[in-house]
């Protein structure tokens, strides 16, 4: 186990979820120290303990949302849309000073499948308005399906657009990228997140036209040692 990951604490904010959890257990699994947050302490309690006899050992450790957030180093949002607002009001506070790494994307139901671009361009650039400059906001993982990460096992054949405008913060996320087993691609300022995001969309659309479950995206090109 490698111990600078020891001494990081990643906080993954709607860890009970799909994405969350998958990207939890994968980075648990790796030697980070992860906790799952959730509105409901003891949702996130029993999730973790599931999770924990998935992975064979105590690995994660679920607490409420403000308490996740509080104890971690970096914290990762993976909640709806819908719940993005009052999920980062929440713990605004708690959040400060800190790496906040924004999964989030813009869906607007009922069509999953076609684009939406919110009133702030992106997600992550409305994450960055309502916690302030006092937080290193980094968007990632987009376009990465859950279905995958769930198989702890394989290596996921997709590569993640990273995002933001401090690069410390990015070369901490694309080392998150790659411990679940990943490429991470930098891919400049949070500017950018418009366009990972609104791929997500594209995707569903693919996977349901093509009878797929999970397509993804690979930047040709680049060498691994250029996306690190």
């Amino acid at each position: 186990m490698n111990d600078d990951k020891m001494m990081v604490t990643v906080a993954v904010l709607g860890g009970t979820g799909k994405e969350g959890s998958g990207l939890a257990m994968r980075w648990a699994q790796s030697g980070y120290r992860v906790i799952i947050g959730s509105r409901d302490a003891e949702r996130a309690a029993s999730k973790a303990a599931e999770f924990n006899g998935i992975l064979g050992d105590t690995l994660i450790e679920g607490v409420h949302n403000k308490e996740a957030a509080t104890r971690a180093d970096i914290v990762v949002l993976t909640v709806p849309y819908d719940a993005h607002k009052a999920t980062l009001e929440s713990v605004q506070s708690e959040v400060q000073g800190k790496i906040l790494v924004d999964v989030t994307v813009p869906m607007q139901p009922p069509d999953f499948r076609k684009v939406f671009v919110p009133e702030g361009k992106a997600a992550a650039l409305e994450t960055q308005a309502i916690v302030g400059a006092g937080v290193k906001v980094v968007s990632a993982f987009q376009n990465v399906s859950a279905v995958h990460l769930k198989k702890l096992e394989h290596e996921v054949a997709c590569d993640v657009l990273v995002t933001g405008d401090d690069e410390d913060a990015k070369t901490h996320v694309i080392h998150l990228v790659e411990a679940a087993g990943m490429r991470g691609v930098d891919a400049g300022p949070l500017a950018n997140a418009v366009a990972a995001e609104a791929l997500t969309p594209v995707l569903l659309y693919i996977n349901k036209k093509y009878s797929v479950k999970g397509a993804g995206i690979h930047i040709t090109g680049i060498a691994p040692s250029v996306a690190e």
